[in-house]
């Protein structure tokens, strides 16, 4: 079933365990395939990093995001947002579908953190219109986030058609749940978990979720069901909990 979609966004952490304790990406990448997602939204995806490569003999060969996509997802992008002496890091979107285009936009709101919007079309077979794809991984101060929502809302303004199917997914920092009336209203989008629990999803942290960081925004579809992905084998992957969505085409 083409019309039906399968949805999973997640916090990677860089690949490593909460308080960066351990090398955990071959769990995070066994948890992801375990979900059979057609497309996952990563946020803290690593794309090199020289001093973890030379340190953990277990370090993936090439960047994490093609670790992740490998032989499961044939597409993948990947937008680098913050680099550093030793490598750098960001955002990436796995999709068992092609990707037609992607571009990455910088909207970092100042110099200490780096930000950005990986934005993709995604071809899937008999739809008449590509779907767009946003991953995002907002600023950790109101301020920044405000610009960057901004940023986000112009974007797609521009850049995709009222009509085209679109999910935005990732970790917008939202602990204030101010995203929804920001974007979603003024977008007609709708958050999976809103609409599933009346509520954005509790995704942080993983072990025992209080924090509202994690969203799924979807537009032109039916929203079957939601999931927040925490406790075993989830709480020892990442310090934040996957969530995932089955939607079905309008």
């Amino acid at each position: 079933m083409f019309n039906k979609l399968s949805i999973a966004t997640y916090n990677i952490h860089k690949g490593f365990s909460s308080f960066n304790q351990r090398l955990i990406v071959h769990k995070q990448r066994d948890c992801l395939r375990g979900l059979n997602t057609d497309i996952v939204f990563l946020q803290e995806v690593v794309g090199q990093h020289a001093k973890h490569a030379a340190r953990f003999t277990n370090w993936p060969d090439g960047s994490q995001h093609e670790f992740f996509a490998d032989s499961v997802w044939p597409e993948s992008v990947y937008g680098k947002n913050a680099v550093y002496k030793s490598g750098h890091h960001g955002n990436a979107i796995l999709s068992r579908y092609p990707i037609v285009s992607w571009e990455n936009e910088d909207i970092s709101a100042h110099r200490f953190e780096s930000r950005g919007l990986l934005h993709c079309e995604i071809s899937i077979p008999k739809w008449e219109e590509n779907l767009h794809c946003i991953c995002v991984h907002l600023g950790l101060f109101k301020k920044g986030r405000y610009t960057q929502l901004k940023a986000l809302k112009k974007r797609i303004k521009r850049l995709v058609p009222a009509h085209a199917p679109l999910v935005i997914a990732g970790d917008f920092n939202d602990w204030r749940e101010t995203t929804g009336p920001t974007v979603a209203d003024a977008l007609d989008l709708t958050e999976v978990f809103e609409f599933t629990d009346g509520r954005a999803a509790r995704s942080f942290p993983s072990a025992l979720p209080i924090l509202r960081l994690d969203r799924i925004y979807v537009r032109g579809f039916h929203i079957e069901n939601a999931c927040v992905h925490h406790g075993h084998p989830w709480s020892k992957t990442s310090d934040h909990a996957a969530l995932s969505t089955n939607v079905i085409r309008r």
